[in-house]
């Protein structure tokens, strides 16, 4: 199990990393460069809209993969979809700008976010897959959490290296190359996350299967259609929390407030390394009090700090917006804890790889690609409190809570030690 979950780890991480790497930029560098004919707030919205792109792909990506997944193993669609995001995101790096070939630019930048977000769909069903079905019921939710913390190590990786290229280069040097740096990295990070991968077991619960199931999708939307957008719905917070702190903030506090890049994006990587530290913790709440409790709290705690979180952003003092982020992202992984035992465990092995993937990637959709821009718009309409952003969240957090309301306990009862010795 601690092989698997490394190599499970170290591949969402990659994959992660390249989906942040693109967020970060978004918010920095690319409707300048990419949209130069816009107004400064429409070329932000444009470049938010190509990075609500991957999240449409991702759906997208479920399915494909999901269908690879439930007829020729979970383990095939690790090296695939790492192999896909990889090679869009380095492509990403090497895409001149509006200047050097006009439209073109755009163009090219639409469809190689399009591919990242078609790899993403298909890692995460696959990662975390593997793991849950190899993890004992019993501390399911502590194996799965792993590859949870991919994420957040994605993106210290990721904000990482922009926070270095931001501190080390002058404002003309990172827009003229630094931010492409990540990107070109993104390559060896891949070649690493394949290595780690290779030597990886198929998953038991797969091979016990005798019957795959023909078309997945079909009998997914046939049989557990309503499972899908009640998961879909439940995780919508979840995104919308996350990008609005780790993508929609920076965009905010650079541009409205005035505060340094750098500054923002140490308190940023500082709250997320908190966050994927306590991961594993929270997991281990969820296999001992169930997942569903978990995610209650998690989504009653965003729709509570919501409106607090925009009245200490719009302070512009690092210390309070540390506090704000850390904040919302204890509320979000308090859910996130649990939902990689959580989903799997809600459909049956046959259809689990589509079912699970298509439902959570469907909730990034939902929360993930639209908030930046929401957001954005928002906060240019309110004063220098974007209570608007707040309101927003609030309300998606209580559909999420909701959603979860409706959906039952999984968690593995544990057999007494008496039925043990006598069964």
């Amino acid at each position: 199990m601690p092989r698997l979950a490394a190599a499970s780890l170290a591949g969402t991480a990659v994959e992660f990393y390249d989906f942040f790497a693109y967020g970060t930029a978004a918010a920095l560098v690319l409707g300048p460069l990419f949209f130069p004919t816009f107004s400064p707030l429409a070329g932000t919205l444009a470049a938010f809209g190509t990075f609500g792109v991957g999240f449409v792909a991702r759906p997208v990506g479920s399915v494909l993969f999901g269908h690879l997944g439930d007829r020729r193993g979970r383990r095939p669609v690790l090296v695939v979809s790492l192999l896909l995001t990889g090679a869009s995101t380095v492509a990403v790096g090497c895409v001149p700008s509006y200047g050097a070939i006009g439209m073109a630019a755009p163009v090219l930048l639409l469809v190689l976010r399009f591919l990242q977000g078609l790899g993403l769909g298909g890692e995460w069903g696959g990662a975390v897959l593997l793991t849950a079905e190899h993890a004992p019921p019993g501390r399911r939710a502590l194996w799965s959490s792993f590859p949870q913390m991919g994420p957040a190590l994605g993106f210290v990786l990721a904000n990482g290296v922009m926070l270095v290229l931001s501190a080390t280069l002058s404002d003309a040097e990172f827009a003229r190359w630094g931010w492409r740096v990540p990107f070109w990295a993104a390559g060896a990070l891949a070649l690493a996350g394949l290595w780690l991968r290779s030597s990886l077991a198929e998953s038991p619960r797969f091979l016990e299967i005798d019957d795959h199931a023909r078309v997945p999708l079909v009998e997914v939307v046939r049989h557990h259609g309503r499972l899908v957008l009640l998961t879909a719905g439940a995780l919508a917070v979840g995104y919308a929390v996350f990008y609005t702190v780790t993508t929609w903030s920076l965009s905010y506090a650079t541009e409205r407030l005035g505060v340094s890049r750098t500054v923002m994006l140490v308190c940023i990587v500082g709250a997320v390394v908190v966050q994927g530290a306590l991961t594993p913790f929270l997991a281990l709440l969820g296999d001992r009090y169930g997942r569903r409790p978990m995610c209650l709290t998690g989504c009653a705690a965003c729709a509570l700090w919501m409106l607090p979180m925009v009245a200490l952003l719009a302070t512009g003092e690092p210390l309070l917006m540390f506090l704000a982020i850390l904040g919302a992202l204890l509320a979000f992984v308090t859910i996130v804890s649990v939902i990689a035992a959580y989903l799997p465990e809600l459909y049956e092995p046959r259809v689990r790889c589509t079912g699970a993937a298509v439902g959570y990637n469907l909730g990034g959709v939902l929360g993930g690609a639209l908030t930046p821009i929401v957001a954005t718009a928002l906060a240019e309409r309110g004063g220098r409190v974007p209570w608007g952003v707040g309101v927003y969240l609030t309300g998606i957090a209580l559909i999420s809570l909701m959603c979860f309301a409706l959906l039952p306990e999984t968690r593995p009862v544990p057999v007494p030690a008496v039925e043990q010795v006598t069964g």
